[in-house]
């Protein structure tokens, strides 16, 4: 299988593969910052509260969370190509009707449309890089894919803020020519390496993975809203406990499981899948305060926290490419632990250096370039570590795990944020619930930092420099 895939990666030139599923995963990147800014809008263009909106972000975390893993599986089986032009396809008709929305319901509705194409393109297009890319390069190509993503990060607020100024809708139909010019591209130009085949995976095992999945983030999404303790959590967590052991069981006993066990022995698989998880509850406590903070305490407008917000995760992608020759002589453990230590060392800056004042230079940019520093360190290093190991016929499946993971960290961090902020009156007290926030955020990337310490570096890996 190796050799059939190397061979067919010969005939395309991985960059071109590179860029064209790099639009799709910029896409539906974009599209989870890019929505947050245009709530207001939709508020009043709705006459809907902002907590009945809520369900516009949650929806879409939720079933994105949960396909990408069974969408993984199925490109795997047959062809990532064909999985990804759907997904890309699904995507752009999702953004299209939400942009022709008439009420929160269909919005709502739409957007798990969005999020099942998101979910469905988003493994392919790993799957289609590492495929089309030689051995020696493939660790550079997962930490430009990576950063493609967080460009999305970056011009998600400052393109949201610019569009919500002419109408909310075009938040969404700015994805339709893009999406579209991708798939006309796609059709022509992506491989269309064939995949392992064989029986049809665990069905019962998919609907119970699923199952466990979106009740899990349902329950830590709504936490806050419908209370820890509330019956509606405490079932949400239940039914993702038993919907987990279902899902072991069933895998146990299932011929094809949607979920290898031979991923788990991979090099480096687990440890970074667990970096993943502790990592994006840092990053997301990291966004969140700062959009909090300067919108709600400086009383910064939209744009203006986007376009503060921005210099952080431009510096992802230039450090993403820059750290190839980092990791061949330090190895990808020590990478990942300094990125864990610079985030860590950013939010400390903010706890240090922010007052109730507004000081942009002295308090926000100095601590948003530092986290920039770390995550370009960090999430590009540990996702080319965790599929280094990958077998070619799991590619798609393996960095499913992988983005699954950095989902339901991120849902976890938006939790931990609200939760420690609490509802503080006052400017000082107000201050104090932000530091103890950012000490809080900064002891979890430095635990981090921890657990990406023990990456190793493949020999191949080490060679791959930029």
């Amino acid at each position: 299988m190796n050799t059939v895939v190397t061979e067919r990666a010969k005939a395309v030139d991985h960059r071109v593969v590179l860029a064209i599923v790099s639009i799709g995963v910029l896409l539906s990147s974009l599209d989870l910052f890019i929505v947050n800014v245009a709530l207001p809008q939709m508020a009043l263009d709705f006459e809907a509260d902002l907590s009945g909106l809520s369900w516009v972000l949650n929806a879409y975390a939720i079933v994105f969370a949960a396909l990408l893993v069974p969408a993984g599986r199925l490109g795997d089986r047959g062809s990532n190509r064909t999985v990804f032009l759907l997904g890309l396809v699904v995507f752009v008709a999702g953004s299209a009707l939400c942009a022709a929305a008439w009420d929160v319901l269909s919005l709502t509705g739409f957007r798990v449309l969005q999020a099942v194409g998101a979910a469905m393109l988003t493994p392919a297009s790993l799957g289609l890089v590492l495929a089309a890319t030689p051995p020696e390069r493939r660790a550079t190509a997962v930490r430009l894919w990576v950063a493609f993503g967080g460009l999305g990060a970056a011009l998600g607020p400052v393109i949201g803020g610019l569009l919500v100024e002419l109408d909310w809708r075009w938040v969404f139909l700015v994805n339709v020519p893009i999406g579209l010019a991708a798939a006309a591209f796609g059709l022509r130009r992506l491989p269309d390496p064939r995949g392992d085949g064989g029986p049809l995976p665990d069905l019962v095992g998919t609907l119970l993975f699923i199952g466990a999945v979106a009740t899990l983030v349902l329950g830590v999404v709504k936490g806050e809203d419908w209370g820890w303790t509330s019956a509606g959590v405490l079932l949400s967590f239940a039914a993702a406990a038993v919907c987990a052991i279902g899902f072991a069981i069933s895998s146990a006993r299932h011929h094809s499981p949607i979920l290898d066990p031979t991923l788990l022995r991979a090099p480096n698989f687990g440890l970074m899948a667990a970096n993943s998880v502790f990592f994006q509850i840092a990053f997301a406590g990291m966004l969140l305060t700062a959009v909090l903070w300067t919108q709600n305490v400086w009383g910064w407008s939209a744009l203006r926290t986007g376009l503060a917000i921005a210099p952080g995760p431009l510096v992802v992608p230039v450090v993403a490419i820059l750290a190839g020759r980092l990791i061949a002589r330090l190895g990808a453990g020590p990478v990942i632990a300094a990125g864990g230590i610079a985030f860590a060392a950013g939010l400390v800056w903010w706890a240090r250096a922010i007052t109730v004042q507004p000081d942009y230079v002295g308090g926000v940019l100095g601590g948003m370039l530092i986290t920039g520093l770390g995550v370009g360190l960090t999430l590009p290093t540990a996702f080319a570590a965790g599929t280094g190991g990958l077998p070619p016929q799991r590619f798609a499946t393996g960095s499913a795990v992988l983005s699954m993971a950095r989902q339901i960290g991120l849902a976890i961090g938006v939790a931990v944020v609200v939760a420690t902020l609490g509802s503080p009156v006052g400017p000082n007290e107000t201050l104090d619930a932000f530091q103890r926030t950012w000490y809080l955020t900064a002891a979890i990337a430095v635990l981090a930092a921890v657990i990406g310490l023990g990456a190793t570096t493949s020999g191949r890996v080490a060679r791959a420099v930029d």
